[in-house]
């Protein structure tokens, strides 16, 4: 058993770190949600760390522990691995701090991530196929070069830099009673977990993971360090293996709650964050507000939900989009097996007209193999107006005569 954490003797670390890090950094604002107030019965507020320097929480740990570390070990360079937050964090903290830093990121990296980590300043080497097998040539290159490793959460000093995210909520939300945040391998809820309760003990701080790839949740409940073999989720943030050593034990001894959230759950959040509150924040950013809209987390105190990042490709955010219509009803698929002869496909796009439906696309299939000569299947993806119309349009599409397949 370790021995117990003191918050009180831990918080003058935050606070120098947030002296430290003062002119390079930005105090993100709270934000008040009405729309989430609305829905959950209480007042939440949302801390948005993806208006920090790269768009995400991680620049504070990185540049804490780059800050603090010898003037010749700053002159040897940096070494980091990641595929994301961490490694923009690194690379811009670096720059920052005027030494040189090496990212090692797997091959199969996003172009726009190297782009963003290179802009920052870094030398990026690509290599493995995951995060384990770049981390394990990060080990290499620093024994080979003589470069100090920066670890995405599991040091004092990356701790303690996350940990000004607490100072800040408990500046700008006076009476708030509950804070929620993502836990990946768990740097930046350690931190927040030491600064709230050394100031205010009675915070109830609540973690989230996906369920598929929830290390810290299982670890906490078994009471000892749990391994997830093949993490995963849409969610990369905190698609996580294992815990740290220090994360773990400032989690099992100051977090008040854990919980996970579905795939489902997470999509939803990125929605309802984006079309709710205008915030447009990464998969993983948006677990506390999936844990509250799914009912994982209750209170009838103020809540803080921290939004740790918003590094989400366009792409996805599209995918995302079109998900979150579908699950609403808004987004309907009819497909409709029709006579091969002018007119009818006409008369099927007059029949959805009439019901107010906007045909986002038309796929026409008249392969012999699938399909009987003289016939022709069309699927139409629709946009309607409420959740009931798809069947509504499909009901007066069969009453016409149209084979409606798959109904």
């Amino acid at each position: 058993m370790s021995q117990p954490l003191d918050p009180k003797a831990e918080l003058e670390h935050i606070l120098a770190a947030r002296e430290r890090l003062k002119p390079y950094i930005r105090t993100t604002p709270t934000v008040y949600s009405y729309t989430f107030s609305e829905v959950l019965g209480t007042d939440v507020f949302l801390k948005l760390e993806n208006l920090q320097r790269t768009g995400s929480f991680k620049v504070r740990g990185a540049l804490n522990r780059i800050l603090t570390l010898p003037e010749e070990a700053r002159a040897k360079g940096l070494i980091a691995a990641s595929a994301g937050n961490h490694a923009q964090g690194v690379a811009l903290a670096a720059s920052l701090a005027g030494c040189s830093s090496k990212i090692v990121m797997p091959v199969g990296t996003a172009l726009m991530k190297i782009e963003r980590t290179v802009g920052y300043g870094a030398e990026v080497v690509l290599h493995g196929a995951n995060y384990d097998q770049a981390a394990a040539h990060a080990r290499e290159l620093a024994e080979i070069e003589g470069r100090t490793a920066v670890h995405p959460f599991d040091e004092w000093e990356i701790i303690y830099g996350q940990g000004t995210v607490g100072l800040e909520i408990a500046e700008q939300i006076p009476d708030v009673g509950s804070v929620i945040l993502p836990i990946g391998g768990g740097g930046l809820i350690a931190g927040v977990a030491l600064a709230l309760k050394a100031l205010r003990p009675d915070v109830a701080i609540i973690g989230v993971q996906a369920e598929g790839a929830s290390p810290m949740v299982q670890s906490i409940q078994e009471g000892e360090k749990r391994i997830v073999a093949s993490p995963s989720t849409l969610a990369e943030g905190i698609r996580v293996g294992r815990v740290g050593d220090l994360t773990y034990e400032v989690v099992r001894q100051l977090v008040d709650r854990t919980v996970t959230v579905t795939e489902e759950e997470i999509a939803s959040g990125v929605v309802e964050l984006m079309e709710k509150n205008k915030v447009v924040a990464e998969a993983a950013a948006v677990t506390p507000i999936a844990a509250m809209l799914g009912g994982k987390v209750r209170s009838r105190e103020t809540v803080c939900a921290v939004i740790s990042g918003g590094n989400i490709d366009l792409s996805m955010i599209g995918r995302l989009i079109e998900s979150g219509l579908a699950r609403r009803g808004r987004l309907t698929s009819i497909c409709l097996r029709m006579d091969d002869e002018p007119g009818s496909l006409r008369r099927a796009l007059e029949s959805m007209e009439s019901e107010q439906a906007n045909v986002l696309d038309v796929r026409h299939d008249r392969a012999g193999w699938k399909v009987p000569m003289g016939s022709v299947e069309v699927e139409f993806l629709i946009e309607t107006r409420s959740k009931e119309a798809g069947s509504t349009i499909a009901q007066h599409l069969s009453e016409q005569g149209y084979d409606v397949v798959g109904r």
